[in-house]
């Protein structure tokens, strides 16, 4: 979409990358990701690694001379962001960043929900969180915390995208409340994930017999996704009802009860959504998460919806197209769960196909990412003559 609209589009990455007809940039090697793991373990300095993997990438930014730099998930063991925000901070071009989670105004962590933390509030310190992602051994929370707000906040030149109301107001009580803001959630690609009629190969493959199914989907299913819950709830379930769950690892797998359905990851796209067809509901006992894709994936599939009452998480549901809970309420889960198998299904997904349709369709959600880039393009005192414009 970029390059029909006459820009000329670079994505740098850190480890893996798709198919792109953008110019690809690759930041650093397997050895400095090796290394940069290391320095978060045992200094809790995540984030402050990949030093000359960073240079070089400014240089690659200072060749290029972007119009637009649009910011992802600058962490991940790849990327130093203290370089790369104090390259930033002197340069006059435009930013924006996409928050998928919140580690941009944390001292550590992605997110606190789990153990009910604020101290990101005020200032973090003894952080109650290093085992988890980024896992570190030592805590340096407090410093990493100051580190961030300072440079991350002096940046004029930055809008922040939280991908749903829920980081929004997060932000405005963090370190970065004073920044641009704009919410624009996630999209699902409509035509990947669509309704299928006919899921007798899903019933097939996996032994499904005449059985009520409740999906779960994850990329990585932590603690705080849920999956002990699945498991909990699997003990409450009649007979006629069937657990599939995807996205797990093999030892997750095998620690599982033997009439749950789990598998590492389907064979394609297609294949998922077929599944998601096949699922009366799709339950999502996360306990953690800022706008999960897979809401958007299972409705766009013709799915109802029961999710905890957390995060981002029941921004997308309606009335019509699921329920949202109190976390850890299973017997209401299973309530719920009676309710939607003995709703009309032909409805149902018609109701939920058609909110993904309106509200969240991906060519709809980038729209207003291009609308972002002119406003703020337009903003911009002086400016490149060029006939094309740069976005990396």
């Amino acid at each position: 979409m970029a390059l029909e609209k006459g820009f000329k589009s670079y994505i740098a990455y850190g480890r893996k990358n798709g198919n792109s007809h953008s110019e690809l940039i690759r930041i650093g090697t397997k050895f400095d990701n090796y290394t940069h793991v290391a320095k978060t373990r045992i200094t809790d300095k995540h984030g402050l690694g990949s030093v000359g993997a960073t240079k070089k990438f400014i240089s690659i930014i200072n060749e290029i001379e972007p119009d637009i730099i649009h910011l992802h998930n600058i962490h991940g063991y790849y990327l130093n962001y203290k370089l790369l925000f104090e390259y930033l901070n002197e340069i006059q071009i435009p930013i924006v960043w996409t928050l998928h989670d919140c580690w941009s105004f944390t001292g550590h962590c992605a997110y606190f929900d789990f153990v009910n933390c604020s101290k990101w509030i005020s200032g973090c310190h003894s952080c109650p969180q290093l085992a988890a992602y980024p896992k570190s051994y030592v805590d340096n929370s407090k410093a990493n915390f100051n580190l961030k707000s300072k440079l991350f906040a002096a940046n004029k030149n930055l809008t922040l995208v939280p991908v749903s109301f829920w980081l929004k107001n997060l932000l405005t009580k963090s370190v970065l409340k004073n920044l641009q803001k704009k919410v624009i959630h996630n999209g699902v690609n409509l035509e990947k994930f669509k309704p299928y009629s006919d899921t007798t190969d899903i019933d097939r493959k996996f032994n499904i017999v005449n059985e009520h199914l409740i999906l779960g989907v994850a990329s990585v299913w932590e603690q705080r996704k849920g999956l002990q819950d699945f498991v909990k709830l699997n003990d409450l379930l009649k007979d006629r009802f069937k657990i599939m769950l995807v996205g797990l690892d093999k030892k997750q797998i095998n620690s599982l009860p033997a009439n749950i359905i789990g598998i590492e990851r389907t064979e394609s796209q297609e294949e998922l959504a077929q599944i998601y067809s096949r699922a009366d509901v799709f339950f999502n006992p996360t306990y953690e998460d800022n706008f999960p894709t897979t809401n958007l994936e299972a409705m766009a599939c013709g799915t109802p919806v029961i999710t905890y009452d957390t995060g981002g998480s029941p921004e997308s549901i309606t009335d019509e197209t699921g329920f949202i809970i109190t976390k850890g309420d299973l017997r209401l889960a299973l309530e719920k769960i009676e309710l939607l198998v003995n709703k009309n299904k032909i409805a149902t997904t018609s109701k939920c196909r058609d909110n993904i349709s309106s509200n969240y369709e991906m060519n709809k959600q980038f729209e207003k990412y291009f609308d972002l880039y002119e406003k703020i393009l337009s903003k911009k005192v002086t400016r490149k003559k060029m006939g094309k414009k740069n976005i990396i």
